[in-house]
């Protein structure tokens, strides 16, 4: 018995190998049917970054293996991902800074690839068309019992809020004040204590 078990060891820990099992390339092409115009969001005019400058930041989450991505889309972009979600931006928004209370948010589209039953070849199905909200999640879920979509962050700015350019670091030493010089301090002989009368 034993020297049949020996060969048969040494076969299964030939056929094992250290390496990693290669990875199936991901599909992110995005399906003709999908592909068309993105509906239009008309962005209110006046402060902040134009819309088509902004960058939505979105996690998506596959509660089957627990994958997470983050997206970085601007808006009018569509992007597959795990193979069968399809997610569209067509807004980003944020609360200026003095607003309140703050929020951020973005018009979101998601498709995913499903089957309506176990006999039939799989579909687009749109689960989700609407704004996402970072702080208030609960205002508008994306319901679907193997993905979810959220919005982390919309990129965008307001007049005053950019940093100040700077130059060079020689030049901020030359531009920064002077430090106030610290006074002497004074030497033990100089200083008169109550048990050493000077």
């Amino acid at each position: 018995m034993r020297r049949l078990a020996v060969p048969l060891v040494l076969a299964l820990l030939a056929a094992c190998s250290n390496e990693a099992p290669q990875q199936e390339a991901e599909a992110t092409d995005i399906p003709d049917e999908l592909a068309g115009a993105a509906p239009t969001v008309i962005a209110a005019t006046g402060i902040g970054t134009p819309m088509a400058e902004r960058v939505a930041v979105l996690g998506v989450l596959n509660k089957r293996n627990n994958l997470t991505r983050e997206l970085e889309m601007k808006p009018g972009e569509v992007r597959r991902v795990f193979d069968d979600v399809v997610v569209r931006v067509s807004a980003c928004e944020r609360t200026a800074p003095w607003e309140e209370p703050p929020e951020t948010g973005a018009f979101v589209q998601v498709n995913v690839l499903e089957r309506p039953d176990a006999d039939s070849a799989p579909e687009w199905r749109r689960i989700f068309s609407g704004w996402l909200f970072k702080n208030s999640p609960s205002l508008n879920v994306v319901e679907n019992r193997t993905y979810d979509v959220w919005v982390k962050d919309c990129r965008m700015s307001f007049p005053g809020e950019e940093e100040p350019v700077r130059g060079n670091a020689e030049d901020d030493e030359e531009d920064a004040p002077a430090a106030p010089a610290a006074p002497p301090s004074p030497t033990p002989s100089a200083t008169a204590s109550p048990s050493n009368p000077a």
